[in-house]
């Protein structure tokens, strides 16, 4: 009994070996070129369409850009779909933003703007002319976080404002 539970048991493996292959043991290059791959399945760019900083919202369903003239004193936010490349046209009048400002919150309304591309009543670009928001953007303790409502469902992106007026993209995947 014993020899033909071995001989099962062999068999067994030889026909396992036969059916799965033989695939060699990983290399450090193939493991790079691995991880390569994935990647580029799950790219992003490293700053929106208009070169402002880009904002995640929900779990990469949607993301915004934040593009702050310090010239003109406007900040503009624009809806972006989950690749962060096309702008996205929502049914609102105004978007905000919430920062702390020596402790005390304060709250920043971004009118509706629309976008030469936007549908009647609908936008993709959110502008504000308040100085005092454009200002604590680039205070430190400051905690911007953008809420706004796409389709009926809030969402809210903490803003990681690049004090050099270029793009900057800073999440954890």
């Amino acid at each position: 009994m014993k020899k033909l539970t071995t001989t099962f048991a062999i068999g067994f493996a030889c026909l396992a070996i036969s059916l799965t292959g033989c695939k060699p043991a990983p290399t450090a290059d193939s493991e790079a070129a691995d991880a390569h791959q994935g990647e580029a399945v799950h790219a992003h760019p490293t700053e929106g369409p208009h070169h402002g900083s880009l904002i995640e919202l929900g779990n990469e369903e949607y993301h915004a850009e934040l593009v702050h003239d310090d010239a003109a004193g406007t900040v503009t936010i624009y809806v972006l779909d989950s690749a962060a490349t096309a702008q996205v046209p929502i049914a609102a009048t105004e978007i905000t933003i919430n920062a702390t400002h020596d402790g005390t919150p304060e709250q920043f309304l971004l009118a509706a703007s629309p976008d030469e591309n936007d549908p009647e009543g609908q936008s993709s670009r959110f502008v504000s002319t308040d100085k005092e928001l454009a200002a604590h953007l680039d205070e430190e303790g400051a905690e911007p976080r953008l809420v706004l409502s796409i389709n009926g469902k809030s969402y809210r992106g903490t803003i990681h404002h690049d004090h050099d007026g270029e793009g900057h993209h800073d999440h954890d995947h």
